[in-house]
């Protein structure tokens, strides 16, 4: 998926513009919790690892029957990431207790995660969307109050001419944002209109333009970090291979090194 934190934040994240977060998130909330109003909640309270800010960004709100909703755009995959999905939403949980004489009846809690990777490792059980809820043991539903959503977007291969519904276009329009040098005919609903308008660069300001550079630059190092660790951690079992006197060729297969590279070792 194209795009950075300062630009997901701009399209969902400003008061200017909710109407087309609650247009999308309609998309993914069942009937009953369609959202006509929404409230942006403020979340300096809450504790977060000042690292992982430079790739996640999120958005916390509340709609106007008390549902509680998780927003989150993450660009770069982290350690644990289902572990961190289950501790972020503990936060709305939380801060529904009372004082006093309380019942501990909660507000829903909804965690929608757009994600610019996979987390499904094995290819037959990728899934593009994930709805999550806590099930027993012959699958029926025990609690539906907590509710996780995950879009794997490299999983959404639709092209144009496929798109079949509204949440297609939402998903093809934040996919392809940046590639667009105009806004495709099948997007041309007012909705779009102002979504494609509000993500123009062109029509950023001077300081969020830089800000945008920033964002994209610290997304690109983040990825390079990934990707050093992981041919750093390559170079270290081949090394492991090699002192332990392993054909080079079955090295080479097993670490996905070039010949150059084991015989530098």
């Amino acid at each position: 998926m194209d795009g950075s934190p300062l630009r997901f934040k701009k399209l969902f994240g400003e008061e200017a513009n909710k109407d087309l977060l609650v247009d999308f998130l309609n998309q993914l909330l069942p009937d009953r919790h369609q959202i006509t109003e929404l409230n942006f909640r403020n979340v300096e309270g809450i504790a977060e690892l000042s690292h992982e800010r430079k790739a996640i960004f999120d958005i916390h709100c509340q709609t106007q029957s008390g549902e509680r909703i998780i927003v989150e755009m993450q660009k770069a995959k982290v350690n644990f990431f289902k572990d961190r999905s289950l501790f972020y939403s503990t936060f709305p949980i939380r801060e529904q207790a009372k004082r006093g004489d309380w019942d501990f009846r909660l507000t829903p809690i909804y965690m929608i995660a757009i994600l610019d990777f996979q987390y499904d490792e094995q290819e037959e059980k990728q899934k593009f969307l994930r709805s999550v809820k806590l099930k027993d043991q012959d699958g029926d539903t025990f609690y539906d109050k907590l509710n996780f959503k995950f879009l794997q977007m490299p999983l959404f291969l639709k092209e144009e001419t496929e798109l079949e519904s509204h949440f297609d276009k939402w998903i093809y329009f934040l996919k392809r944002l940046e590639s667009f040098d105009k806004i495709p005919s099948i997007l041309q609903e007012p909705i779009f209109e102002k979504a494609f308008e509000v993500a123009e660069i062109a029509n950023m300001t001077a300081i969020q333009y830089a800000e945008y550079q920033e964002s994209l630059m610290t997304y690109i190092e983040v990825k390079e970090v990934i990707k050093t660790a992981k041919d750093d951690g390559k170079k270290e079992v081949a090394k492991e291979l090699k002192d332990l006197g392993v054909d080079v060729a079955i090295i080479i297969k097993s670490t996905g090194l070039s010949k150059e590279d084991v015989d530098e070792l």
